[in-house]
């Protein structure tokens, strides 16, 4: 299995990969293909990583600045992880989770946040009670990992690709 920057002609797979990984997860928004592909367009993905084996696409992860209280305090949102449904439970997420938190600790990044598990992000270092606070999101899912900077606690703005798509 190779990881490696998504490139331009991953970009449908990857859509159908993220729909189909998430279409049977009770926590899904539904909309997470839409996120990844509106974070493209807007140019805020920081870190898009893939995984790829000979059947093609294995799984993928999404990495975007977020504000704290309204101000970049040089934090990153990590999310979407998708990971194709054959391939679950054999460390490709893992492994795409170790790659994106290598690349953001090389480019100095103050820590990441996400959305998820507990019992699944702890392993990286995850952990919930930081102090930060995402709407709508109970507290024990808001996880944290401090990595060249300070933590804070405040309210986490993720990027307006994560906002609910208009109802048609």
């Amino acid at each position: 299995m190779e990881i490696r920057d998504e490139r331009p002609e991953d970009a449908a797979a990857m859509s159908r990969l993220i729909a189909d990984a998430f279409s049977d997860m009770p926590y899904a928004c539904g909309y997470e293909a839409e996120i990844v592909e509106r974070l493209r367009a807007a140019g805020a993905l920081d870190v898009s990583l893939v995984a790829s084996d000979e059947a093609g696409l294995a799984g993928q992860v999404a990495v975007s600045a977020v504000a704290i209280d309204g101000a970049d305090r040089g934090w990153s949102g990590l999310g979407p992880l998708a990971v194709r449904r054959d391939l679950r439970r054999r460390g490709v997420g893992s492994a795409l989770v170790r790659a994106a938190l290598d690349r953001l600790l090389a480019a100095g990044a103050a820590g990441c946040v996400l959305v998820g598990d507990p019992a699944y992000y702890g392993r990286f270092g995850f952990s919930a009670g930081s102090g930060l606070v995402v709407a709508g999101v109970p507290d024990g899912h808001v996880l944290a990992l401090p990595l060249s900077g300070p933590p804070f606690a405040g309210r986490v703005t993720f990027h307006p690709a994560f906002d609910p798509p208009p109802q048609t």
